[in-house]
């Protein structure tokens, strides 16, 4: 069984290791650890682990943030997995940082990105991990401070979160959505 880890956050070096971009960390997490690579495929960097007997495809869009339904819909509709094997991995201003939130359906909540996929597939009925950035921004500078790398503080426990969120997407695909609700969502 196959499963689809679509990993959010922007291309480019300008880009790298920024709040944003925490859905391409655990992306990049999971293929380091499992000895895989990332290869440029159509409108993603693309590769693919096994764990457990399950199959991953670990998706980090080309598209840039905001058209990250492109990505899904063509590796949903390519590989042929359903909706309800995908996962999306994206930053969350409204939850504390490191804080980890599974949800197998819901709002995009401001999210350009999970906006993009939603319109895109037409549907808000997939899961999504949700990774805490915090919302530590004058008013009018969410985009400064997503756009901008973890402080110094921050990246102290930014590997042990990393991890989680990597153990919460293949748990995900091993024992499924509630269960691991039931697990990320209480930690």
């Amino acid at each position: 069984m196959k499963y689809l880890v679509l990993a959010l956050g922007n291309i480019g070096p300008e880009y790298a290791n920024t709040r944003h971009n925490i859905g391409f960390m655990v992306a990049d997490y999971l293929a380091e650890k499992n000895d895989a690579r990332f290869e440029l495929s159509r409108h993603a960097f693309v590769a693919e682990i096994k764990h457990k007997g399950k199959t991953f495809v670990l998706v980090k869009p080309t598209t840039y943030m905001n058209l990250s339904g492109k990505a899904a819909a063509h590796y949903l509709t390519s590989l042929k997995i359903p909706v309800a094997n995908m996962i999306v991995v994206t930053d969350d201003l409204a939850l504390p940082y490191g804080k980890l939130r599974l949800k197998g359906k819901g709002s995009a909540g401001g999210h350009n990105g999970l906006k993009h996929i939603q319109e895109t597939l037409g549907t808000d009925e997939y899961a999504r991990l949700r990774f805490g950035v915090d919302a530590n921004f004058s008013k009018g500078r969410q985009v400064d401070y997503v756009l901008n790398p973890f402080s110094a503080d921050e990246q102290i426990d930014l590997p042990t979160h990393i991890e989680k969120a990597a153990d919460g997407v293949l748990m995900f695909g091993l024992q499924g959505l509630e269960r691991t609700m039931n697990v990320v969502n209480t930690k």
